[in-house]
């Protein structure tokens, strides 16, 4: 069958390790972009205390056609005060050396969510003294240089923004998002603070050309983009946007070969890597150029 998942998509049923993970995040009351997006990853991840923290609440005022976060509200959706200090502690209660925190795109706030990702930054080096590596992979605040200042002035140790897929694809994939923005967001972390490394990554199998990755990944070298992640895209529903092809595993490594031509620091580049899959070795990798 052409969409019959490849072998290497299967997992392994969760083990208790797995299932401490997830009872703390319940308890905590913090909602994880792991399982609200449905990342393949999410049974390994958990079973090794890796977790993406999803703030802003769950429900994105965009309705991206890939993404299983999705949702609209008619008014202002509240904001939880409280979810930084549930995020921090449940950090602390995991063990965690390196966290990652995302958010849904808030398009109904003023700033977007910034000051949320900064008080969130704040509350996490707090509540661990410190010892925590914080990664902020965020919106693009609708190309909003107040907001992202605000996330560069609370110095996460990286920032991650995804350009998704490739430019043709936008207006049928993300038709609330636009290619040019993504990219300035990442050139202005840099123009703000270039000691921050930056991440992005490309989902692949929606229908993009070869010559069409080879053009995003040289725009978002030239916008001085440190790392890039390259993974299978995967349809969380038959309601989302379709999978047009199963990427070969020689496929993925010859992107990978032309990632490293191209100057990329770090590179992950393989049919389960997702945004924040492998978060914390990528990071120390890119300390280590």
């Amino acid at each position: 069958m052409k969409n019959r998942l490849p072998s290497w998509f299967r997992q392994e049923l969760p083990d208790a390790d797995v299932k401490e993970t997830a009872r703390i995040l319940s308890e905590s009351r913090v909602n994880t972009v792991c399982r609200q997006a449905k990342c393949p990853n999410a049974g390994a991840c958990f079973k090794d205390k890796k977790v993406t923290f999803l703030i802003l609440g769950n429900i994105c005022t965009r309705s991206c056609l890939f993404c299983n976060v999705t949702g609209y509200a008619a008014t202002p959706l509240s904001v939880d005060t409280g979810e930084p200090q549930r995020v921090a502690r449940a950090i602390k209660l995991l063990g965690l050396s390196y966290a990652v925190v995302t958010s849904v795109t808030r398009d109904d706030l003023l700033d977007g969510g910034a000051e949320f990702f900064a008080e969130t930054i704040s509350w996490i080096r707090r509540i661990n003294n410190g010892s925590v590596k914080v990664e902020a992979l965020i919106p693009d605040f609708q190309g909003n240089p107040e907001s992202l200042g605000k996330v560069v002035n609370a110095h996460p140790d990286l920032i991650g923004h995804n350009i998704e897929t490739v430019k043709r694809l936008y207006p049928a994939v993300r038709p609330g998002a636009d290619y040019q923005r993504c990219l300035e967001l990442l050139r202005r972390v840099k123009l703000l603070d270039a000691s921050i490394p930056t991440k992005s990554s490309l989902m692949l199998g929606m229908g993009e050309r070869k010559e069409e990755v080879a053009q995003t990944m040289k725009d978002l070298r030239d916008s001085l983009c440190d790392c890039l992640y390259l993974g299978q895209y995967l349809a969380p529903s038959l309601r989302h946007y379709p999978v047009r092809e199963f990427l070969t595993l020689q496929q993925f490594e010859e992107y990978r070969i032309v990632a490293g031509a191209m100057g990329f620091k770090a590179v992950l580049c393989a049919p389960l890597a997702r945004s924040s899959y492998r978060a914390e070795n990528i990071y120390r990798e890119l300390q280590n150029v």
